[in-house]
């Protein structure tokens, strides 16, 4: 590794994602702290954190030496060399925590937001210090990912670039650096392919098992655009999908048939259905309608 983690990092955000982020630096040596809402997330984020680090000790990997832990205390930022936002997709929540957790920061820190698509310039407009924010984009699920997509706004200093390279190399994952731009690269073409495999569905061309298998056996995915849009939520999929179909036009327009299933609850994995049937959060095929 060419760099080392911060001594203390913070994750604004517990859920799925924050865990996963929190536990990618535990485990490379950092003290993280996660910042949540309320009573009850506070207990489920450390569960999912430590959930998170048991399955990577029973797979080989060493005991952290340091801790982590999550708190309803925004103070306790104070002093991270790094935070990174994962609080849900909408951009007045995330501004609104970027100002909040600003406030408490040292001069030298990094501030990071984990957004899938929305500007980084629009959520750096309302900060003090732009040239130390940037996107810094973990994939669903963090741990096993070998990717984190860097952000750079017009206003993201050259040394915060090349600081947060070093420290995505520091927990064992590989940076790919994008300018700003709606749903920057990853999101822009991996919901492009999502939405179009769903409309497939919608208008009967294939099931969405054999939609996948086709990605996965003739294209080299490691897995099909409808199961991957289950495992990361169809809410999310759609709300992404809304923000490029604002800013890039009519081939993001969200399919009727993804409007519906997120109206009707079912979400994909977190809901335990959605293109797939996810009973204990493993498919276990395709759900017929």
């Amino acid at each position: 590794m060419s760099a080392r983690v911060p001594d203390r990092v913070g994750v604004i955000g517990g859920g799925r994602m924050g865990a996963g982020i929190a536990h990618a630096f535990l485990m490379a040596g950092a003290s993280v702290t996660v910042v949540e809402r309320d009573v009850d997330s506070v207990a489920a984020a450390d569960e999912r954190v430590l959930r998170s680090v048991r399955a990577s000790i029973e797979r080989g990997a060493s005991t952290p030496s340091r801790a982590a832990h999550a708190t309803e205390e925004w103070n306790e930022l104070a002093g991270c060399g790094l935070v990174i936002e994962a609080v849900p997709e909408d951009r007045i929540l995330k501004s609104e925590a970027l100002a909040r957790a600003e406030s408490l920061l040292g001069d030298d820190a990094v501030l990071a937001t984990n957004t899938s698509s929305i500007s980084i310039d629009d959520l750096g407009a309302a900060l003090q210090r732009p040239q130390s924010f940037l996107g810094m984009h973990f994939f669903n699920p963090v741990p096993p990912s070998a990717l984190v997509e860097l952000v750079i706004g017009r206003s993201t200093a050259s040394e915060t670039a090349a600081r947060a390279q070093g420290w995505v190399e520091a927990i064992g994952k590989t940076a790919v650096t994008v300018k700003d731009s709606p749903g920057f690269a990853s999101s822009r073409l991996g919901v492009l392919l999502g939405l179009e495999a769903i409309r497939m569905v919608e208008a009967g061309v294939a099931t969405a098992e054999d939609i996948d298998t086709a990605m996965v056996l003739g294209y080299g995915h490691p897995v099909g655009p409808l199961k991957l849009s289950d495992q990361v939520g169809l809410d999310v999929r759609l709300g992404i999908a809304e923000y490029l179909y604002e800013h890039l036009g009519e081939r993001f327009e969200p399919p009727e048939l993804l409007r519906r299933m997120v109206s009707e609850g079912r979400l994909g994995r977190k809901t335990g259905s959605g293109f797939y049937e996810w009973p204990d959060g493993v498919a276990t095929g395709q759900e017929r309608r």
